[in-house]
């Protein structure tokens, strides 16, 4: 059947198709037991399950009160099918959010628009609001929350025998982070406080009074954020004596929750995995238990936080009581994860000299940057004559900027009106503001996708003002979008989002056109290696290839003309070295200047496209 969502948003979830013990994969069940957390009455859920059944033996781990039903995967939206899910789609459709992080903020943020007076809600999201804000990635702990901790505990689950696993790496992660002392906004107050109780107490120093005082001053800081009628302690300045001791002598923080002090969302991503894996360790091999003593605290602390139990009997979690062998554990050697050794591998350290050597090493093995000529140099849009939503000039910004944004955006549509075809669907990648929201005037589907909210709000709106109805808006990470596309185009992508984008369009077949930019910002990832190609890994080390990443930023105005040479230079060994990856995996690709140079310090484009006899070369089209 079709979903009829009769006016709610409908939120799309993965049953897995392996029995009944594992029906629900991590993120599935996280999202019900944060819906239940909330008490969310703003989705209609729907289970979508991975192969063809009869049967819904997920109804026991689903709270009634949702009404969940059942659909296939074909019959899901557009876009909601084109995406890894959790997916949660706008009832007037054409927008979409997509992956586990960005639907659970936004399931947040609709349960406080619902309920203004759930301030327990609003305090999920953490100080400013930021908690899992940050994609995976960029942020090492959203991706151990969001990604590596739920993937660890699906593994550890699905061996046939878990007796002698070692605890996985993801959560020995999170046990470290469990011990490493906390900062929050105003923790000199904080930690005054519990210097205080700690002197009232008059405990022993270094002895169990003195924890068990320490523990109980950040467990009432802790609970007092937990009410939806936070009652603030009138103000007072303290005992002298507390007010005199030096910052560097104040007792420092331990974790309360898993960011630090206070309950967040993250304690409810993180308590059905946590849960899942205790429960499995206890009946195999509860020896185990003694390497995470911190994590069983935590998961003791969070059952007590009001609406965690009857969210967790809402959704079939039976709370118990592991316990660690009193004796003290053994000592156990700190296993990096890949995510942190990959961490520190990619650290660049500090760099020494000039970017001279460096050029000079890859000019006597024979590479130097190319630029290829700008097929049409003075392509531009009529601008007089398009809405004025279209126009830079209408968003926040000076007639300076908005003039070289055009001029800009004159060369990426210029490239992608040579590429596209009739019925090709362009994926913007990046969008921001949005870039290149005058494609949408032609005649071809366009999807834009970007992490930040409010730029696709934004560019929902412009459209809406041009009344447009071929472009859908997908509110996720790179990797969550799966559907197919003909071209893929980003501009001024920072960093690393260059390669993800390049990468995402060699893995659907597609052209791209792409403008890098914030070079420095390019490092070693989980996913990427620098160098990317083949001759210049074999010619540079890493290090020396962060110089050029480094020194490609030196390209600003103001800055003298020898060292912007260098700068572009620099650049475009950068992105030749990107273009060389791209051609190994079956690419023609250019690496060109806009026009005019001075559109951008960062103004180099990549434009290519897959070998074959269907596409041609990036000089095909059917505009100059």
């Amino acid at each position: 059947m079709k979903p009829e969502a009769g006016g709610l948003e409908c939120l799309y979830l993965d049953v897995s198709g392996h029995g009944e013990e594992s029906v629900l994969p991590l993120h599935s069940s996280i999202v019900l037991f944060v819906l239940s957390y909330c008490e969310s009455k703003s989705f209609r859920v729907f289970l979508v399950p991975s192969q063809a059944s009869d049967g819904q033996p997920w109804r026991g781990r689903v709270p009634a009160v949702l009404g969940a039903s059942q659909v296939r995967r074909q019959d899901l939206p557009l876009l909601a099918r084109s995406c890894r899910l959790p997916a949660a789609m706008e009832a007037a459709g054409g927008f979409c959010r997509a992956g586990l992080a960005v639907v659970l903020r936004h399931i947040l943020q609709r349960a406080c628009e619902a309920e203004p007076g759930r301030k327990d809600v609003l305090a999920l999201l953490g100080f400013k609001k930021t908690c899992l804000k940050a994609c995976a990635e960029v942020s090492q702990w959203t991706r151990l929350c969001e990604l590596s901790i739920p993937l660890a505990v699906e593994e550890f689950l699905q061996r046939p025998s878990v007796r002698d696993f070692p605890v996985p790496d993801a959560l020995l992660q999170l046990e470290r982070k469990l011990g490493e002392p906390v900062k929050v906004h105003n923790d000199d107050k904080v930690r005054r406080q519990k210097l205080h109780s700690q002197r009232s107490s008059n405990p022993d120093p270094g002895g169990v009074a003195a924890a068990r005082v320490a523990d109980e001053s950040e467990l009432r800081a802790a609970m007092s954020k937990l009410s939806a009628d936070e009652v603030h302690p009138p103000a007072t300045r303290g005992p002298s004596d507390i007010r005199k001791v030096k910052t560097t002598e104040l007792p420092q923080l331990e974790h309360v929750f898993a960011e630090g002090l206070y309950f967040t969302l993250t304690d409810l991503v993180l308590l059905p995995c946590v849960h899942n894996y205790l429960r499995a360790l206890e009946h195999h091999n509860a020896a185990r238990l003694q390497e995470i003593p911190l994590l069983l605290r935590w998961y003791h602390r969070v059952q007590e936080v009001p609406g965690v139990r009857r969210a967790a009997r809402d959704c079939g979690i039976g709370f118990f009581g592991p316990q660690a062998q009193s004796s003290a554990p053994p000592a156990v050697e700190p296993r990096c994860s890949e995510e942190e050794q990959g961490s520190r591998e990619s650290a660049p350290g500090t760099f020494v000299g000039g970017p001279r050597p460096t050029l000079t090493k890859l000019k006597e093995g024979g590479i130097e940057p190319v630029f290829c000529p700008h097929p049409c140099p003075s392509w531009t849009l009529d601008w007089d004559n398009l809405p004025a939503a279209v126009d830079p000039a209408e968003g926040k910004m000076s007639s300076v900027r908005a003039a070289r944004k055009r001029q800009q955006l004159n060369n990426l549509v210029a490239m992608v009106t040579r590429l596209t075809r009739p019925g090709d669907t362009v994926v913007d990648f990046c969008s921001g503001g949005p870039a290149l929201l005058h494609n949408v005037l032609f005649v071809f589907q366009v999807v834009l996708i970007e992490n930040k909210e409010e730029s696709l709000v934004r560019a929902r709106s412009r459209c809406t003002a041009l009344g447009l109805k071929n472009v859908g808006f997908v509110q996720a990470n790179l990797d969550y979008f799966t559907g197919p596309f003909q071209i893929g185009v980003a501009l001024h992508a920072c960093g690393v989002a260059t390669d993800m984008v390049l990468e995402h369009c060699i893995r659907a077949g597609a052209a791209f056109a792409v403008s890098p930019c914030c070079y420095g910002f390019v490092q070693n990832t989980l996913k990427f290696c620098f160098p990317r190609s083949k001759r210049f890994s074999d010619t540079l080390s890493y290090k020396e290839h962060m110089i050029l990443c480094r020194f490609a930023d030196q390209t600003a105005p103001q800055l003298p003309p020898d060292r912007r040479l260098i700068g572009k230079q620099c650049m475009g060994l950068v992105d030749l070295d990107r273009a060389w990856a791209a051609e190994a995996s079956g690419y023609s690709v250019e690496v060109m200047t806009m026009e005019p140079e001075s559109c951008s310090p960062k103004n180099n484009m990549l434009v290519g496209l897959p070998t074959s006899p269907a596409r041609g070369g990036p000089g095909a089209g059917n505009a100059d």
